[in-house]
């Protein structure tokens, strides 16, 4: 299903998005991912995602966001982007997190050639608990969150009451 919201943002629900689970999670840490793509089939990379996570000893998926078609930013000589959001409970600390998340990117063929460049697969950790961090690798809450369709569409969607609360907080 399909619903055009502007001139700009259509939102996209297919199976796994939106997602959202009643399972009580034995990982004590909360954080937020946003997704993001514009090169080959993302819809379906979106959904082969969701399968890996869910079978990853590290993170458990609570609830995912619809996804989200728009068009890119910072370069835009490139095709619309998909985003969406997945919450998790995780075991991991921050910084490992971000090393787990980068290698997942690297299995699904993320390339890196300049700043915004078209990609594969975009994984970006957004909030961590009330984390704020200013490390060279790891910004919590995300640079820019707050200001990005790609985050705020879909974050408006989700129901967790951890989210809610994270988004009235900031």
């Amino acid at each position: 299903m399909q619903k055009k919201l502007n001139q700009n943002n259509t939102l996209i629900h297919q199976p796994n998005y939106p997602y959202l689970t009643n399972q009580k999670s034995l990982h004590p840490h909360q954080a937020l991912l946003g997704i993001g793509g514009n090169i080959g089939d993302v819809r379906r990379r979106f959904n082969h995602l969701f399968v890996y996570l869910q079978r990853s000893p590290f993170i458990e998926i609570i609830e995912t966001a619809p996804i989200l078609q728009n068009p890119p930013f910072g370069y835009l000589d490139q095709d619309d982007f998909y985003n969406s959001l997945i919450y998790v409970k995780t075991c991991l600390k921050p910084k490992a997190l971000l090393r787990y998340i980068l290698s997942v990117e690297d299995r699904f063929g993320r390339k890196r050639s300049f700043q915004d460049a078209p990609r594969t697969l975009d994984i970006d950790m957004i909030f961590y608990e009330e984390v704020a961090m200013q490390h060279k690798r790891l910004i919590l809450p995300h640079h820019g969150w707050n200001s990005r369709d790609s985050v705020l569409i879909p974050l408006s969607m989700m129901k967790s009451r951890y989210l809610r609360e994270q988004y009235a907080r900031r």
